[in-house]
C-alpha cells in the first residue's frame, strides 16, 4: 500500500509543479518585464513606494494585484489601491524597459535597483551608466525613447 501512495504523491507533485509553471508563463507578457517562472513585475518591487519612500521596497505577497499580464506586489494595501486606481502613473514607463536602450532601438529589460523618477513618472535602467545619464538629460532621452517605443512594443509578444 505504501509504495502506492508514495507513486501517487510523486505523481500529484509533478502534475502540479507542471501546472505551475505553465500558469506562470501563461501569466507573463513580454510588453511589460516580468519574471518568466514568477509572473512577477519588476522583480516584485513595490513600484509606489519608489514615489512614495524614494527608494526600491521589495513588495510582499499578502499584497498583490494581477495587471498587464503581471503580478505586481506592494508593501501595504494602500500602496496596492493607489497602484490599482492608477497603474498608468505608478507603473515603469515603457513597461520597464530601459529608456536609453529603447532610444537606441533596444528592448533591454530595466533593473528596479537601476531607477529614477522623472517628471512623476517612474523609469528603470539595465545599467547604472544609463541611469546616469537620464538623470542628466530626461528630455533628450525620453524624446527618443517615446519616438521608438510604439515600433519596439509592436514586436514584443503579448
Amino acid at each position: 500500500m505504501r509504495p502506492q501512495l508514495a507513486l501517487f504523491a510523486l505523481l500529484a507533485s509533478f502534475f502540479s509543479a507542471l501546472g505551475l509553471d505553465f500558469a506562470a508563463r501563461a501569466a507573463t507578457t513580454e510588453r511589460i518585464v516580468v519574471n518568466r517562472y514568477s509572473g512577477l513585475a519588476i522583480g516584485g518591487f513595490d513600484p509606489v513606494a519608489y514615489f512614495t519612500d524614494s527608494m526600491a521596497v521589495q513588495g510582499l505577497p499578502d499584497f498583490e494585484a494581477r495587471g498587464g499580464g503581471a503580478v505586481w506586489r506592494f508593501r501595504n494595501e494602500g500602496n496596492r489601491a493607489s497602484f490599482v486606481a492608477h497603474p498608468e502613473i505608478y507603473g515603469p514607463q515603457f513597461g520597464g524597459y530601459d529608456p536609453v536602450d529603447l532610444g537606441r532601438g533596444v528592448t533591454y529589460a530595466g533593473n528596479p535597483r537601476f531607477w529614477v523618477v522623472a517628471g512623476q513618472r517612474l523609469y528603470l535602467f539595465g545599467r547604472e551608466e544609463n541611469r546616469d545619464a537620464f538623470a542628466a538629460e530626461p528630455e533628450r532621452f525620453l524624446k527618443e525613447a517615446t519616438t521608438r517605443w510604439p515600433a519596439l512594443e509592436q514586436g514584443l509578444a503579448q
